[in-house]
């Protein structure tokens, strides 16, 4: 049995779900995917796969072994364009991931002016509010905000973002503009859990850290929540520059305590290390990185 034959029927029963679904995008029958499992799973000494009649599950020796067998497919599918010429022309299906409110501010125009761009590229957008682990989901980049943990990952940096404290004019005037942050034990405010999860503000006091803690008026889990109900005036709440950025040249927000704001943070683009970069990937990060550096710039408040 091929050996990359084997791969292949590993990688599609596991991201189908089943040995029959498998077998229709590979154009194999089922018992034909079943023997490239029951072979790789022979050279292995271990099952890959758990089943039952009713059920398939990955086992723990196949999950660890399907990071390696993606990589290896994607690095032949590669090595085979690059050997014919095809990889000026990107193509094929890139999946990325970013949160929910920089995808819907900044990134989804980005990714439409790529995709009228490359017609022969199609793209899956996953909007998380969590970090999405890139090889385990099967993703190609993510947009990463705040500094990176060491790992295996290639990293572009394309700008940076403040956490900046905001209220509405008319709170302002009835409540008054705090001078100091403990002042803000004083206000009615507003915690989003994304930036403020321990319920309190870190802010920089000279070349020191430090930080207030208060009990939050309203506590909400949801970036543009927090950030509508600081328009309405309901209190004081944190957002990262670039979500208020409209509102604040708008007039609807204000900037609070400049003096004590933290240090930016870094964004960056991310993916998995490979010894080849697809056409398609390479091509979205030379058109995505300076058009995302220049929106950040855009948006971001001095």
């Amino acid at each position: 049995m091929d050996r990359l034959h084997e791969l292949e029927a590993f990688v599609a029963v596991a991201d189908a779900g089943g040995f029959a679904k498998a077998g229709r995008r590979l154009r194999l029958s089922p018992p034909a995917v079943t023997r490239a499992i029951s072979a790789l799973e022979d050279r292995l000494g271990a099952r890959v796969f758990n089943r039952t009649t009713r059920s398939l599950t990955i086992t723990d020796v196949g999950q660890r072994f399907l990071e390696s067998a993606r990589r290896i497919l994607s690095d032949l599918d590669c090595a085979e364009h690059e050997a014919v010429g095809e990889t000026a022309v990107p193509h094929g299906h890139l999946s990325l991931t970013a949160s929910v409110t920089f995808g819907r501010t900044a990134l989804t125009p980005v990714v439409c002016a790529f995709l009228s761009q490359h017609p022969r590229v199609t793209m899956s957008v996953l909007l998380l509010d969590r970090i999405a682990n890139l090889v385990e989901e099967g993703i190609d980049l993510a947009v990463r905000i705040g500094p990176l943990p060491d790992s295996n990952l290639v990293a572009k940096k394309i700008g940076t973002v403040r956490r900046i404290l905001v209220a509405s004019p008319d709170y302002l005037v009835r409540r008054g503009v705090p001078k100091t942050p403990a002042d803000l034990r004083l206000h009615s405010m507003i915690a989003f859990t994304g930036l403020m999860p321990n319920r309190e503000w870190r802010f920089l006091d000279g070349k020191k850290g430090n930080s207030v803690s208060f009990v939050p008026r309203l506590e909400i889990n949801d970036a543009a929540a927090s950030i509508a109900a600081a328009e309405m005036g309901d209190g004081i709440t944190v957002a990262l520059s670039y979500m208020v950025a409209d509102q604040i040249r708008d007039g609807r927000l204000a900037p609070l305590l400049d003096n004590f704001t933290p240090p930016p943070v870094p964004v960056h683009l991310v993916y998995p290390q490979s010894r080849l970069v697809s056409s398609k990937l390479r091509a979205f990060i030379d058109f995505t990185a300076p058009r995302l550096r220049a929106t950040l710039d855009g948006l971001n408040i001095s």
